[in-house]
């Protein structure tokens, strides 16, 4: 009785394993087949712009900008770092046009003091009180810098061309600010690669970031500006027209909002990236090298523990996939469609990887009972099925060599074979983040608050690397 009833468990795996695997091999295959299409797009651009990976920026750093630009910095318990953040933005951007506004909140008093520390006197700051405790939203507290600012221009008579956005984490470089004030005058809104800065301690939870942006911001989004579509802003880097900020400020007032930011929103740089595009303005990503070879780029710390990881892609699949979906809808631009489903897929992904997993583990306990003499052997594959796991088993490969080439380019050979081993550690965050987001949607729709979920920073680039050359 207890032979015939484990045969019969191992029948009910067996077939469960086939239908895991059919549905497992079915959404590869069409991830391979978009992986492929935006990959034949880059290669194509590469062979008609040569081999070079950006223009290479021309003018000096710290030249004068041509018209007043604002940069927003929100923060909120961000005191280990914001001090960091403003003497080094404030020291490679000399330029006496621009003012740097950080959102702080009365109930966050360090970080008040770090960011008056780090500006060092320094007039071009402007430290801005939230009126609500903290912490709100990072949208709301965005909200509350951008009425600042309008009430400085009041009083000074002076507009401010455009609004450059960063993080309190961030180490900007000292090209971008010129590179974004050259930007906006051809496009309304602006946005600049991103690189991760590797952690040694961390090498695969932070490291994974490192390959991931490495790739998206040196593919996907060039790929994306290529063919006009939408880009999104990735919340640093980025540099958005005064006029458009300012009509986007007017509709939401008019729904009831007080700011262009949408503060329920959990990812509002990228729903202001895609709508700056929805109202007819243009986009640019600006993927630039300054004369020393350098990515003119904002390079920051990354969560490094596995728990602030998954909390952070929480935020962005709720934010990006669900809440987008709800806030944003669809698009009737075929090539805009394409896009929001890449960005949307997260979810999807997440439950895909659970099954290939879940596949994976019932076939190392088939091939044992198999190993025992339980089991006869499997049935033949069929030729179809057949076709789509070789499929799989090439873009895999191919997947891996362009990750290993986009890392190996910005960070080294040693990463670059690090990136390798990282896609399966990228897998188990997405999975975990991906549950978590539809529980923390699911509570929305229930009537929860929607809260700033930030991730705390403990060094900032520009100490570490000031701390090795002294060394």
């Amino acid at each position: 009785m207890t032979v015939e009833l484990l045969r019969v468990a191992l029948g009910g795996l067996q077939l469960l394993q086939q239908e895991l695997l059919y549905f497992t091999a079915f959404w590869f295959v069409l991830g391979a087949l978009d992986e492929m299409a935006v990959d034949l797009i880059w290669l194509g651009l590469r062979l008609m712009r040569g081999l070079r990976s950006g223009q290479v920026v021309t003018t000096a750093a710290g030249r004068p900008l041509s018209t007043p630009l604002a940069v927003f910095v929100p923060a909120w318990r961000e005191s280990a770092v914001i001090g960091h953040m403003i003497g080094h933005a404030l020291r490679v951007w000399p330029q006496r046009d621009l003012r740097l506004y950080v959102g702080c909140y009365g109930n966050d008093p360090a970080t008040v003091a770090a960011a008056l520390s780090g500006a060092n006197g320094d007039g071009r700051l402007r430290i801005v009180i939230h009126d609500r405790a903290g912490p709100t939203t990072k949208a709301d507290c965005l909200n509350r810098v951008y009425r600042a600012m309008c009430e400085d221009e009041r009083r000074a008579g002076v507009r401010f061309r455009g609004v450059v956005m960063h993080d309190a984490e961030d180490m900007v470089h000292p090209e971008a600010i010129g590179a974004i004030d050259a930007g906006l005058a051809e496009a309304d809104f602006v946005q600049l690669p991103v690189l991760p800065e590797p952690q040694h301690l961390s090498p695969w939870i932070a490291g994974h970031y490192s390959d991931e942006f490495a790739e998206a911001h040196a593919k996907a989004l060039v790929v994306r500006d290529a063919i006009k579509a939408p880009i999104p802003a990735a919340g640093v880097g980025c540099g958005f027209g005064r006029e458009r900020l300012e009509a986007l400020a007017h509709l939401r007032a008019q729904e009831g909002g007080d700011g262009p930011f949408a503060s329920e929103c959990l990812t509002e740089d990228y729903e202001l990236g895609l709508l700056f595009s929805h109202a007819g303005g243009r986009s640019r990503f600006l993927r630039l090298r300054a004369a020393d070879g350098g990515l003119v780029a904002t390079r920051a710390y990354f969560p490094s523990t596995l728990e602030t990881s998954v909390r952070q892609k929480t935020r962005w699949i709720h934010g990006i996939a669900l809440q987008g979906w709800d806030r944003l809808g669809w698009s009737r631009r075929p090539l805009d469609v394409w896009m929001r489903l890449r960005d949307r897929r997260g979810p999807l992904m997440a439950l895909v990887f659970t099954a290939a997993y879940l596949w994976l583990f019932i076939s190392g306990l088939l091939f044992a009972a198999r190993l025992a003499g339980w089991m006869t052997p499997a049935h033949p594959t069929s030729p179809m099925l057949r076709a789509m796991l070789v499929l799989c088993l090439f873009s895999l490969l191919w997947r891996m060599l362009m990750r290993f080439a986009f890392t190996t380019r910005e960070y080294g050979v040693r990463e670059g074979l690090r990136s390798v081993p990282r896609i399966f550690v990228g897998n188990i965050i997405s999975i975990m983040a991906g549950r978590r987001a539809l529980f923390s949607y699911v509570q929305t729709l229930r009537g929860a608050a929607v809260v700033w979920d930030k991730t705390e920073h403990r060094h900032h680039p520009a100490t570490v690397l000031a701390q090795g050359a002294a060394a």
